[in-house]
């Protein structure tokens, strides 16, 4: 019987899952906008299919980065290589995004994902998209005009139409910010059955509680620079930099 906690993604004749184009390697990455340093000097090495979560104050850069790594932003300074590779067309068509807005087509929920399964061209994604479905209660509402559910129906969309993309690696901004709890957990439960099946998950949040039940590995950005990053037993137990024990601790970081 399949795993239920996993995504039977479907695979190209020849290659297997998981397959993120892992290792991530930044070197030296800024990025500044309007004359003002957002992100300075960032060195991050990502080398396995662990959930990373990245935290930081408001105005750390944790979404700048995170647009970065996915190749919506030119970054002033640094490289970004995915598994030795600079990001080009062929990575990034690898890759998918979910904002914490949902960007969604004038059109219904099943056309929204029926455009996806298009695009991957998979006779397996039909059934990749009956499982998604199922897993973020989207049957009941798949007649429906996208941009007139609900926030959470709208996250729970998002996400399905991202993971039918079959992406190596998938990034989150805040996909969780002001939803109902039922959908930040059929999100969460879903994420946990991406990651098993080999997507690399990146997610920015804001929420402690979430991030200590979703995180394996965090990020920690402050004033656009990493302090640490560390396995999430560590960070949340003994976190190694003075800024991350401060976050922790609710201390208000300028």
């Amino acid at each position: 019987m399949p795993d239920p906690r996993v995504l039977p993604f479907p695979t190209s004749p020849g290659e297997a899952r998981p397959a993120a184009r892992l290792p991530l390697t930044v070197r030296g990455l800024g990025f500044v906008a309007d004359g003002t340093r957002i992100l300075d000097g960032i060195d991050l090495d990502l080398t396995d299919n662990r959930l990373t979560v990245i935290m930081g104050p408001n105005g750390a850069g944790k979404s700048v980065l995170l647009k970065l790594l996915h190749g919506l932003l030119p970054p002033s300074a640094g490289r970004i290589l995915w598994g030795g590779r600079e990001l080009d067309r062929h990575t990034r068509q690898r890759q998918a995004m979910v904002f914490q807005k949902p960007v969604l087509f004038r059109r219904s929920v099943r056309a929204n994902l029926q455009f996806a399964v298009n695009l991957k061209k998979s006779p397996e994604a039909t059934d990749l998209l009956s499982i998604l479905m199922d897993d973020l209660h989207l049957n009941d509402l798949a007649d429906r005009p996208a941009r007139l559910l609900s926030g959470g129906e709208q996250q729970r969309l998002a996400l399905a139409r991202a993971l039918l993309l079959t992406p190596d690696i998938l990034f989150l901004d805040e996909p969780c910010a002001n939803l109902d709890p039922a959908s930040v957990l059929l999100i969460e439960e879903t994420l946990h059955k991406a990651r098993a099946g080999g997507t690399k998950v990146l997610l920015v949040t804001h929420d402690l509680h979430q991030a200590r039940r979703l995180a394996e590995d965090v990020v920690f950005l402050h004033r656009g620079r990493l302090t640490e990053h560390s396995d999430a037993d560590s960070y949340f137990d003994a976190p190694a930099s003075p800024e991350a024990r401060a976050y922790l601790a609710g201390q208000i970081l300028l």
